[in-house]
């Protein structure tokens, strides 16, 4: 797997996802704003992974804060700032408030926080990496042989420290042994799917296979579907999950199919201090990601678009959430306090 992000030399590196399949290019952020624009900008993508990023970017300001009595400011404002980037994605604000933690109760002095920062950003990636490889271990657990899995957006390596959510939990089925067929929705209107997943898949030498958003209804009425799997970027107290636009129709033909409907995310994307999904902030994108392809307008000037980047799939339509820490089953209000 080709890693989505690494640190050198004091420079925080993270693959460039809107040039794949066809770039393999790092983008250089030596500042939290350059981090910062690099989640706006979605050069990183997938909430566990705009998480790291997130902490990374703390520590860059404290890095180059310059003098000691400008480290604690520099590191409240890139917080501020980083907090704003995107709404939606709960492990954002989860690794904002562990950065924030070290850098007011450590008890340590201000030139003393660089490092400290540093190594909790750290330990927010291999925590990530092993809790995805977790998440495939008890999402095995769910998957046949062989098994024919849809998914939805980017859940792999790319969205995540690495191993992935939903692509963790395929990733793991097919290292057992298991024959996997993977169908990748597309995922517009920034295609996902089929630039990222069936990239990812391809370069492991896993079976994939591309299909339009609209197609998954024929697929599954087709009998041509065993199961559906996607990742998360908030989910509610009660269950209730926040995810990549198209998951929510996705849920309701699963169950109109009586296809088993799966949730991969880690604890961290858990957000119990929201009772319900209404409550989930949804990211509105520019228009322009909609209203042109590839430099070409293809929607008539003066009509509006209206491109949310996420919906909301009910706990009532979800099988299972797989986590690090086991498989919560319905009713999954009380699975998830469990987990906790």
């Amino acid at each position: 797997m080709i890693p989505a992000m690494d640190w050198k030399n004091e420079v925080f590196l993270l693959l460039d996802q809107r040039l794949l399949p066809n770039q393999v290019v790092y983008r250089e952020c030596r500042t939290w704003n350059e981090v910062a624009e690099a989640i706006k900008e979605m050069v990183v993508r997938g909430a566990p992974a705009i998480g790291i990023a997130a902490a990374f970017g703390v520590a860059l300001a404290a890095l180059r804060a310059g003098a000691p009595g400008r480290i604690i400011p520099e590191i409240e404002r890139a917080i501020s700032g980083l907090r704003s980037t995107r709404p939606t994605a709960r492990n954002l604000f989860w690794a904002l408030e562990r950065m924030e933690k070290i850098a007011k109760t450590s008890g340590a002095a201000p030139a003393d926080l660089p490092p400290l920062l540093l190594d909790e950003a750290r330990k927010i990636l291999a925590e990530d990496i092993e809790a995805n490889r977790r998440i495939g271990e008890f999402g095995n657990q769910v998957v046949p042989d062989p098994a024919r899995i849809l998914t939805h957006c980017n859940a792999g390596a790319l969205a995540t420290g690495g191993f992935g959510t939903a692509l963790g939990v395929i990733r793991a089925a097919a290292a057992s042994g298991k024959k996997i067929q993977v169908i990748a929705d597309e995922t517009r209107p920034l295609f996902q799917g089929a630039r990222l997943t069936a990239w990812e898949l391809k370069e492991e030498g896993l079976p994939v296979k591309v299909i339009t958003d609209g197609a998954a209804g024929f697929f599954l009425s087709r009998r041509e579907i065993d199961l559906i799997i996607v990742g998360a970027d908030r989910i509610s107290a009660n269950g209730d999950t926040a995810n990549k636009i198209g998951t929510y129709s996705l849920a309701v033909l699963a169950q109109a199919h009586q296809v088993p409907f799966y949730v991969a995310a880690p604890t961290s994307t858990i957000d119990l201090s929201l009772a319900r999904g209404d409550l989930i902030p949804i990211e509105e994108r520019p228009a322009g990601e909609v209203e042109s392809w590839a430099g070409e307008r293809i929607v008539p000037t003066g009509v509006p678009v209206g491109n949310p980047a996420f919906d909301v799939t009910p706990a009532r339509l979800i099988t299972a959430i797989i986590t690090e820490r086991g498989v919560v089953r319905p009713p999954l209000e009380e699975g998830i306090r469990r987990l906790f």
